[in-house]
Parts: C-alpha cells; sequence; structure tokens
C-alpha cells in the first residue's frame, strides 16, 4: 500500500485527488495539507511514503517544504512529486533541486498521476525524455541562469556517457541499448554516478549534467 500525502491550498483540488488515489485498491491519502508547513509536519506524523506537492502554497512554498523534507533523516523514505500547473513553471527547477523526484501539470490524465504515484514510491524519478530535460535545459539557458561547478572530475568515461544520456531522458533500458550495455550494468552505472555526485536521484543527475556543460540546451551552442 502506498501511503499519500497531499499538499495543496485549493480544497477542490485535494478533493480531486483524494478522490481519484481512493479508488486505487494499492494506494490510501493519509492527510491532507493546505500549507507547506502543514505537508512538513504531515510527512513526519502520517508516515508518508510519498507527498504530491503543490509549488505555490502560503506559509511555506512547496519548493522548501521539499527542501525540509529531504534534508531530513527521519524522512529519508519519504518521495516528493511536484505539481505545477504548466510545465513551463520554471519554479520546477528548484524544485528539483530541493530534492523533489520529479514533476506533473496538474491537468494531467487521472491514470497518468496514479501511474506517476507508482513510479515515484517504487524509488525511480519521473523523467520521460521530454519535459523535464526540455524544462532544465530552458532555464539554465537563460542569462540569468546559475552556473554550477563542473564536478564532473569524479566520473569516468564511462560515466559521463551514462550521465549524458540520462538528462536526454533515456531510463536504463535506453541507456544499455545506446551504449551496448546490459540493463544491469546501465543501472550499476547510474547508481555509481549518483553515489559520487551526491544526487538523490535522476532527476539531480539532469541538473547537474547541464549545469557542468555535458550536456548543452537546444540553441545554446
Amino acid at each position: 500500500m502506498i501511503r499519500v500525502l497531499l499538499a495543496d491550498d485549493q480544497t477542490l483540488v485535494r478533493a480531486a485527488f483524494a478522490m481519484l488515489i481512493g479508488s486505487d485498491p494499492e494506494m490510501e491519502v493519509v492527510g491532507e495539507a493546505a500549507t507547506g508547513l502543514e505537508a512538513v509536519a504531515l510527512a513526519r506524523s502520517a508516515r508518508a511514503d510519498l507527498v504530491v506537492m503543490d509549488i505555490r502554497m502560503p506559509e511555506l512554498d512547496g519548493i522548501e517544504a521539499t527542501r525540509r523534507i529531504a534534508a531530513d533523516e527521519d524522512l529519508a523514505g519519504v518521495k516528493v512529486l511536484v505539481l505545477t500547473t504548466y510545465d513551463t513553471d520554471d519554479h520546477i527547477v528548484e524544485a528539483l533541486r530541493a530534492g523533489a523526484s520529479g514533476f506533473l501539470v496538474k491537468d494531467t490524465r487521472p491514470a497518468d498521476l496514479l501511474a506517476a504515484i507508482r513510479t515515484v514510491a517504487a524509488g525511480d524519478s519521473l523523467l520521460s525524455p521530454g519535459p523535464t530535460a526540455r524544462l532544465i535545459a530552458r532555464v539554465l539557458s537563460a542569462p540569468s541562469a546559475p552556473t554550477g561547478p563542473a564536478g564532473l572530475g569524479v566520473l569516468s568515461e564511462r560515466e559521463c556517457q551514462v550521465l549524458a544520456l540520462v538528462a536526454r531522458g533515456l531510463n536504463n533500458t535506453g541507456i544499455a541499448e545506446t551504449l551496448g550495455l546490459s540493463p544491469l550494468t546501465a543501472k550499476t552505472h547510474v547508481s555509481r554516478i549518483m553515489g559520487k555526485l551526491g544526487a538523490r536521484d535522476r532527476a539531480q543527475l539532469v541538473i547537474a549534467a547541464y549545469e557542468s556543460g555535458l550536456v548543452v540546451p537546444a540553441g545554446g551552442g
């Protein structure tokens, strides 16, 4: 059973999501939060496995709430799936940096929301070949984008190749097929890269690849 906490300041949105999630026999809603502070507190008290987190909330926004959950050792197993009104929301990159494992737009199909919850709860990031990578690339190519340290000197040549493919949105099977590896070997490479870079999940690997310049945003040169 996946224990889900809903964090959104709109009562109707929470009610709709609660009804949908409650219809799945493998999921249950263990709490609802209208503010970021409530989300952090309920993540601790309700023993949630996953938080569906809106970005814009009063008292404490979803980004800071995500950061506090990710930084709490007692909540190490709690995953965060961020919701946004549209996939060009610049704040989503900060949410991923803060520790979110992926994001969804609010008008996503019901079946896709349930699938996303399963994916993130299982320990995988919600990284399709398109939206996340495109969004991060667009934000980091902006003149005001922060430039991160290279930080990839600890990686082998093969690991850099794998990281670049992760940033393109490929899963382990796609990486394996591209590089002529077994899926298990590709998974091992990804795990080692995460360990070397101190990344929480694949979402943060995507950010690291773009910030380091390993992957150049489209139109960025």
